[in-house]
């Protein structure tokens, strides 16, 4: 089969077109002909280098959609012909994938490959940070940083859909702008040019936000706190900035607020049987049309290296997709 491998760590041209073995299955797997995969900013880290130093050579990607081709003889609830989405073991840059059956997802009928093999980190993530990590109750305020993006434009329409009475996006430029708005939002601010704590403390008259989804760190993360109401949770689940920010323990006491972490990738490992519960409220909303994957651009797999400079360039939006076995 055909693949995009990195053999160096580095900048884009490390991610080679190559040739390598379909992968072997085991007893509770099942081998998927993958239709499309994704790009998720995870990727970028791991072709770098900045995400674990993982073992080279490997296939970058952590989801896929597509149909299932065979499975093990410990599978009970997957057959052959499926459309699926999976979070393989081993990367989704590739025609065929191995995964695990509990994190291998049948999709509904309506639902397209592009949107399936868009989705599964986006809605998944989104739904778990909102319904169960920061716990959200309807009417609440939620502030999503990075509104623009993937899992940004995905959250302000979960969040929506929970009953937030209040959703306020920050985006990095001036022209991210109104995807944050196209996406929900009922207020977007510019992270580089506002002071995000005054501008929401304004917006809710003092209170702050109830719920904040922080996935860029740095002196955001800083600003996020200064503007989180009492009782507030802040939701850490990323670095996009390179940096994380610093909460002195002082200000948690007295203010009953929270700074909670979360990682979809520690998850996938230790609690997969989370995501299969998750699984159920993600496809409700979306075959409800309360949750739409935005699709920023797409690109066939062998142009992965053109498809990560279109995202390091900041100037992506939504989601970008990979066609694999295009029919």
């Amino acid at each position: 089969m055909k693949a995009i491998i990195v053999n160096n760590f580095g900048g884009s041209k490390n991610l080679v077109w190559s040739d390598t073995a379909v992968p072997e299955i085991g007893s509770d797997q099942v081998l998927i002909k993958v239709k499309t995969t994704s790009v998720n900013y995870a990727d970028i880290k791991a072709r770098v280098g900045t995400k674990g130093k993982g073992t080279l050579p490997f296939i970058p990607g952590l989801e896929a959609a597509g149909v299932v081709e065979k499975v093990g003889p410990d599978v009970q609830h997957l057959h052959e012909g499926q459309r699926v989405l999976a979070f393989p073991h081993d990367g989704s840059y590739a025609e065929y994938i191995a995964a695990d059956a509990q994190l291998t997802f049948p999709i509904p009928d309506s639902m397209t490959f592009e949107t399936a093999g868009s989705c599964g980190i986006v809605s998944f993530l989104s739904y778990y940070l909102l319904a169960d990590i920061a716990k959200m109750v309807k009417g609440e305020t939620v502030l999503i940083h990075s509104a623009a993006g993937g899992v940004g434009t995905t959250a302000v329409q979960t969040a929506l859909a929970l009953g937030a009475g209040m959703v306020i996006g920050t985006v990095g430029n001036k022209q991210k702008m109104q995807i944050a708005n196209d996406a929900g939002a009922h207020y977007v601010l510019n992270y580089e040019t506002e002071d995000i704590s005054r501008q929401v403390n304004e917006l809710t008259n003092g209170k702050g936000a109830d719920i904040v989804l922080d996935s860029v760190g740095g002196k955001l993360t800083d600003q996020s706190f200064d503007c989180l109401a009492k009782y507030g949770r802040l939701v850490v689940f990323g670095n996009s900035s390179g940096e994380y920010g610093t909460i002195p323990a002082g200000k948690l006491h007295s203010s009953c607020r929270s700074v909670l972490g979360f990682s979809l990738g520690t998850t996938r490992k230790e609690r997969p049987e989370v995501l299969q519960k998750i699984a159920p409220h993600v496809f409700e909303l979306m075959e409800e049309g309360r949750l739409r994957i935005n699709i920023g651009r797409k690109f066939r797999l062998e142009e992965a290296a053109a498809a990560h400079g279109w995202v390091e360039s900041r100037l992506s939006t939504g989601k970008i997709v990979l066609m694999v076995n295009e029919e």
